[in-house]
């Protein structure tokens, strides 16, 4: 090897693999710093230091594209190491979905905010806003039989309201009535019509999507919501989920199944008539209702965790091309 290969490849390895400076190198050497760049640029001219650029998002811009192409919803995919914890996983989404959300929202604003453990942890990662005007209000009632449940729902809208400079109004509802015609009832009271007005009017919804069988359990199924019957019921019409308390099945279907009928959240085809909704999941134990979320039509925005979209994509279409 002649004494310039071997000189090209001594300030290539400093340079590239040792990550010393060209003034370093220069030093080094006693050479100027522009013979360093010189020789630096010979070094790949003649094939001895080959530069590979490698777009860590090109997989994730796929999977987005994907996203766009089936359910025409944005999807802002989150990076987490693998084998990390359902509640690392959680955390890293609901932040992006924080941020999201802040970005988004304006003066005047009414924000429709479904509780839930999803948005409950998004809640945590809320910058304060300058904004006046804000509204946010509940998706759907959260008083179930053995509880009020409303201190749990209230403490959400309140921390929203307080990072966005607004105020909170509460569905004071149960999530569920016992009886549709109860339902029904209510919302033919002036005061329930008014706040299903104001629902109606937001601008943007921000929601989860619960799992029947989800790995970190949704506060719907855990926490006397719905009785050892209405379960049963669920597993017998195929249910896999829900979206703002009202049940999906997989392949998108909802309005034939008698328990929602009985609840107070916004069905998938009342989610439609708000400008921007904003659904937020993590856990491969999601996929199955986030395909129904999606298949229903809920999002226009998606804040997912990759691998949980993957599963997503390929529960859809097994075999599908990812990358």
């Amino acid at each position: 090897m002649s004494r310039t290969s071997d000189q090209l490849l001594t300030v290539a390895r400093m340079y590239y693999v040792q990550a010393e400076t060209m003034d370093a190198i220069a030093h080094h050497l006693g050479v100027s710093r522009s013979t360093v760049s010189r020789l630096l640029k010979e070094a790949r001219d003649r094939g001895l230091v080959r530069v590979t650029i490698v777009d860590p998002d090109r997989p994730l811009n796929r999977l987005a594209e994907l996203f766009e192409r089936h359910f025409h919803v944005t999807a802002h995919l989150v990076h987490v190491r693998p084998g990390a914890s359902s509640i690392f996983r959680l955390d890293q989404v609901a932040r992006m979905a924080a941020g999201l959300l802040g970005n988004m929202v304006r003066d005047g604003d009414t924000v429709g905010i479904a509780w839930g453990t999803t948005v409950s942890a998004i809640a945590t990662h809320l910058r304060p806003r300058d904004l006046t005007g804000v509204t946010v209000i509940g998706l759907n009632g959260g008083a179930n039989h053995q509880t009020t449940g409303l201190p749990y729902v209230g403490s959400i809208l309140h921390k929203f309201a307080t990072a966005l400079g607004g105020q909170e109004q509460l569905l004071a509802l149960p999530a569920f009535f016992d009886d549709p015609a109860t339902k029904e009832a209510m919302w033919r009271e002036q005061s329930t019509r008014h706040i299903l007005s104001v629902r109606a009017n937001c601008r943007i919804a921000l929601f989860g999507v619960g799992g029947l069988h989800s790995e970190l359990q949704s506060h719907v199924y855990s926490s006397n919501y719905l009785s050892d019957a209405d379960l049963r019921y669920l597993r017998e019409n195929n249910v896999v989920g829900d979206v703002c308390t009202v049940m999906v099945r997989e392949d998108g279907s909802y309005r034939d199944l008698e328990i929602n009928k009985r609840a107070t959240g916004m069905t998938p085809g009342e989610l439609q008539a708000i400008p921007k909704r904003i659904c937020v999941v993590s856990g491969l134990s999601k996929a199955a209702p986030v395909l129904g979320a999606l298949r229903a039509g809920v999002a226009t925005d998606l804040v997912i965790d990759a691998e949980t979209a993957r599963a997503v994509l390929n529960r859809m279409k097994p075999g599908i091309r990812l990358a």
